[in-house]
């Protein structure tokens, strides 16, 4: 056989790859042969032409107002960002707001229409109380709902009582629950907030918990109401006010919760929603004067203002 001299053999190649080519482009009906996409790009997702917009935090172009209050917080709900802050992070007592961490703790339990029988023990303590007494049987949404709008220290023993167990042991899920969160600066003792050395959160940790409540269709609906008829056991009914005057004061007010000891001074945590943005407003140690309107004033500040750059 005779032997292909190298420059004919390299011709024989090129010939043979141009053949091939040719076959393929007819073999495609004059068309280029198609593209071999690498891997990675076979998993790419399409970009959308028309991708959903964004939400962003709009911060008032406006000075915020000056507060009584020592510690302060001002948070949109949908963005968790920060609008305002005033020594947010000082360790103190919150009194009664820190029933919303009693109640996301009972929402976490589950079975939200389970029976709860009232205990002597659920009613030592003071002073704050609905008056239940041992034997009765309440739901716990029941029960939920009036320790959002009335704050009752008795029902939220009950409560704690029957999701831990004990008093003790249902501070323990509260402060798990917190840390959960990401609460970073919190001890709990007790389910209502009274005051107990070594209990403690702060501004920015308790505008935490309440977006969680926020977000909860259920909770934020007990937070909201201004008052209902409570039915007790032997039939007979007590209307319940709100604790918050900010609910019939300022029109897009929907919550939240209030708080007051010797320790705490006035506390409010609030909520609005308007034009399409809601804000949640913490405000600690003020006093029995300025609470209501430190509160309206930074909802209003949050919400009413025009944003920066508008």
């Amino acid at each position: 056989m005779p032997i292909i001299p190298p420059m004919s053999r390299k011709l024989c190649t090129r010939f043979a790859a141009l053949a091939f080519t040719i076959i393929l482009i007819t073999s495609c009906g004059g068309n280029p042969p198609p593209r071999i996409t690498p891997r990675g790009d076979a998993y790419r997702q399409p970009v959308s032409r028309n991708p959903e917009p964004v939400r962003v935090a709009v911060i008032p172009k406006t000075p915020p107002p000056a507060i009584k209050g020592e510690s302060a917080i001002v948070v949109d709900v949908e963005s968790g960002r920060v609008l305002y802050a005033k020594n947010a992070d000082q360790p103190r007592a919150v009194a009664s707001t820190q029933k919303i961490i009693t109640a996301l703790c009972v929402l976490d339990a589950g079975n939200i229409d389970k029976a709860v029988t009232i205990s002597s023990s659920d009613g030592a303590c003071q002073p704050t109380k609905l008056g239940l007494k041992p034997g009765e049987v309440y739901t716990r949404r029941e029960l939920l709902k009036v320790l959002m709008v009335k704050s009752a220290n008795d029902v939220g023993r009950s409560l704690a009582r029957d999701v831990g167990g004990d008093q003790e042991s249902f501070a323990g899920i509260m402060n798990r629950k917190s840390v959960s969160l990401g609460m970073r600066n919190s001890n709990f003792k007790n389910p209502h907030g009274l005051t107990e050395p070594g209990q403690y959160s702060t501004a920015r940790d308790m505008a935490i918990a309440a977006r969680a409540v926020y977000r909860s269709p259920l909770l934020h609906s007990f937070t909201s109401t201004k008052s209902f008829n409570f039915r007790f056991n032997n039939g007979q009914t007590r209307l319940l006010e709100n604790t918050n005057k900010v609910l019939k004061t300022l029109p897009y007010c929907d919550g939240l919760k209030t708080g007051t000891t010797d320790a705490s001074g006035r506390c409010l945590i609030s909520s609005g929603a308007l034009n399409g943005r809601s804000v949640i407003v913490v405000v600690l140690k003020s006093n029995t004067p300025n609470i209501w309107t430190d509160s309206t004033k930074l909802l209003r500040w949050a919400l009413e203002r025009p944003p920066a750059g508008a």
